[in-house]
């Protein structure tokens, strides 16, 4: 439906995790985020900018991000009519790059749309082929293996239907090993965020012993070739992340033998219109897709609920209990894992959850805002 872009606020919040979460680029504690609320006629539509602190995932951080929002990304849209909100990415793509600061507004007038609708977002994207979102956890690299076993054995206890777990070069193979000794059945990937090269070759093929669903982004961000050598020299499935920006990328990436699974975050790719064209992409080359995560907030994590309903999200995501992360969420309910694995999807208008405005307020440190 048609709405006018007639004010933005940004909302700089800092919210500390329960639990420090470790990559292979370094270890977090506390997560800086942009929250962009677009209003139209009385209702705010709400998106989450997924950047990092730090630019170490890709190219955005969280301080870049508020500067580009303020400079280009809201000019760009505000005041502006659209016929959709799958028109708004159309608005900014003549900035190169930073698709998680342009998606967190995309995703924000989605939101919109959906409420000046009266329909769940889910709907609003041509979702909900699942009403029950299959879950799974990523649990960061810990200070030993026992913790991490520990920490594993918690999460399978809890119910969760796969777990992803970090490696990077000496938390690896023996790593693994440790765990498919306490944990011989359970669905089982690792991740290794671009932390190796082709000279490892060897050494990853090591991994095949381990029955493992995936293994993802081994290398470089921007090696969709490079992929195609070691996924030719593995038995395990790649599954692609930081590489697939775009349904062009995912393309190049299958038409290479690249992956044989590709992960799909909102954010990296700009927002929903082109999650959807990914999506898509890989629907028609019978390549499976998974939902995910950025150590979102509420927002972010309510948004891809409503992406994961889409067909062809046949594995378990790394969409999570609310609780895993924080002491208190900024929505209501906060969002809750049944001991079966899943999240019941909702069908409330917009992303579905109330804002807890109080909570909001008191961890909201810098607020922008604009109106046409």
């Amino acid at each position: 439906m048609e709405f006018q872009i007639e004010a933005i606020r940004l909302h700089w919040i800092e919210m500390p995790l329960v639990h420090f979460f470790e990559t292979s680029f370094g270890r977090t504690y506390s997560r800086k985020m942009i929250l962009v609320e677009v209003r139209c006629g009385g209702t705010s539509g709400w998106g989450e900018v997924t950047a990092g602190e730090h630019p170490y995932y890709n190219e955005e951080w969280t301080e870049g991000a508020w500067a580009l929002l303020n400079e280009y990304v809201v000019p760009s849209v505000l005041g502006k009519r659209v016929g959709a909100a799958a028109e708004v990415a159309g608005l900014t793509e003549g900035m190169k790059g930073h698709r998680m600061t342009r998606g967190g507004l995309e995703a924000a007038c989605w939101d919109l749309e959906a409420r000046l609708a009266g329909v769940p977002l889910w709907q609003l994207i041509g979702g909900g082929a699942h009403k029950e979102i299959a879950c799974g956890v990523s649990i960061g690299i810990q200070d030993s293996v026992p913790q991490l076993i520990e920490k594993i054995r918690r999460e399978v206890d809890a119910g969760y239907q796969r777990i992803k777990i970090k490696i990077k070069p000496g938390w690896d193979i023996e790593v693994i090993r440790a765990v498919r000794r306490e944990f011989p059945s359970i669905l089982l990937m690792a991740d290794a965020n671009s932390a190796y090269t082709l000279n490892d070759i060897e050494h990853l093929r090591q991994l095949d012993e381990f029955n493992l669903m995936m293994m993802e982004q081994p290398l470089a961000h921007d090696e969709i070739i490079d992929h195609a050598q070691l996924q030719r020299a593995l038995a395990t499935p790649i599954c692609l992340d930081e590489c697939i920006r775009t349904a062009h990328h995912a393309r190049q990436a299958i038409e290479l033998g690249a992956c044989r699974i590709i992960n799909i975050k909102l954010g990296r790719v700009g927002g929903f219109a082109e999650a959807k064209a990914v999506h898509d992409v890989c629907t028609a080359a019978g390549i499976p897709v998974w939902c995910g995560g950025m150590l979102e907030s509420g927002i972010g994590r309510a948004h891809n609920i409503a992406l994961s309903t889409l067909p062809n999200f046949i594995l378990p995501g790394d969409v999570s209990a609310s609780r895993r992360y924080w002491k208190r969420d900024i929505i209501e309910p906060w969002v809750e894992v049944s001991p079966r694995g899943t999240i019941a999807v909702g069908d409330g208008p917009g992303f579905g959850y109330n804002l807890d405005h109080d909570f909001l307020k008191s961890v909201t440190v810098r607020g922008e805002s604009f109106s046409a």
